[in-house]
């Protein structure tokens, strides 16, 4: 392995553009793009890490923008409603829950508390936004960052065939992976693929329920930032509030009351299904060995009991009640 590294040293740089520019091609998915990128890095060595989280970032929130010009604001509203109001519920269970798990098997509490608010709302970037708020250290933030990025690796493999083998409509899919799942970007890409898989002839319903949903849960970084201020009694800390997610309601409304042309509007959703599978190309190139050794055995145990727990109860309630 060394070897082959030290040979593609020279021209590692040119061959990880050319991979990632690869994930445009239209028979890739986001869960290929995903593949390809932890395959690259564990092979090659991701040779531009801090500039491929931060383009990962920046660009997943102009694809998530732009798959609002393709969906109808009312019709959204409409499909939506029910797992917006279970949202709500899920968020304040699985911080309960995280809170005397993390007690439980004695995790740090500050990464207990990451990891169960990375769970409950949107992942890295429900981390990111309270992390500064109770002083996390960089040691506590990569082993909950790495913690959630395993677990929505993994997520975005298996729950388009679960989905499938349950018989989920679309609708149920989209609902349950916006609610099940941690980061914006395998919800949007578990969507995308549930879609193409098994309704590669309709107009992508899951891939708007969940991205709808999800973006409606990520709003709740702002009360959970708020909250934990008071619970850590820090002032004076800054509160990261996700301001792409106003842009996608603006699209949708943009999208519904707008006469804007079929070629553009298009345009903009094609854009953002291939740049959602680049995003997850850069965000698999950055799941480095090191990552993986810093979670360590009891983090992920709190990681997986919480997705485990959110993932069965959403998917009780979608589908029997």
């Amino acid at each position: 392995m060394n070897k082959l590294r030290a040979f593609i040293a020279p021209f590692n740089k040119i061959l990880f553009l050319v991979c990632m520019h690869l994930t445009l091609l239209p028979f890739i998915s986001p869960a290929i793009a995903l593949f390809i990128g932890l395959a690259y890095t564990l092979i090659f060595t991701n040779p531009i890490p801090q500039m491929a989280k931060k383009t990962s970032k920046y660009l997943l929130q102009v694809a998530v923008v732009f798959l609002g010009f393709g969906m109808n604001l009312h019709t959204s509203l409409a499909s939506g409603k029910e797992g917006m109001l279970f949202t709500i519920i899920s968020v304040i269970l699985v911080m309960i829950v995280g809170y005397f798990m993390g007690k439980l098997i004695k995790v740090d509490s500050k990464t207990s508390y990451l990891i169960s608010s990375g769970t409950a709302i949107c992942g890295g970037s429900a981390i990111a936004a309270v992390a500064p708020v109770i002083k996390a250290n960089d040691n506590q933030i990569s082993v909950a960052l790495g913690t959630v990025f395993i677990l929505n690796a993994i997520a975005l493999f298996i729950f388009p065939p679960i989905g499938h083998w349950l018989g989920m409509t679309q609708e149920q899919f989209g609902e349950w992976a916006a609610i099940a799942i941690h980061d914006t970007s395998s919800v949007v890409g578990a969507g995308e693929a549930y879609d193409r898989a098994y309704f590669p002839d309709s107009e992508g319903i899951a891939v708007q329920i969940a991205t709808l949903i999800k973006c409606t849960r990520a709003l709740w970084i702002i009360p959970l930032a708020i909250i934990t201020t008071l619970i850590f009694r820090e002032k004076n800390s800054k509160i990261n509030i996700p301001w792409f997610i106003l842009f996608f309601v603006l699209a949708m409304v943009a999208n519904t009351y707008l006469p804007l042309p079929q070629a553009l509007t298009s345009g903009l959703v094609w854009f953002a299904k291939k740049g959602l599978c680049m995003t997850l190309f850069l965000i698999g190139s950055g799941l480095s060995i090191d990552t993986l050794r810093s979670v360590g055995i009891k983090p992920l145990i709190q990681g997986i009991v919480l997705w485990v727990v959110i993932a069965i109860l959403s998917l009780c309630v979608i589908m029997w009640i």
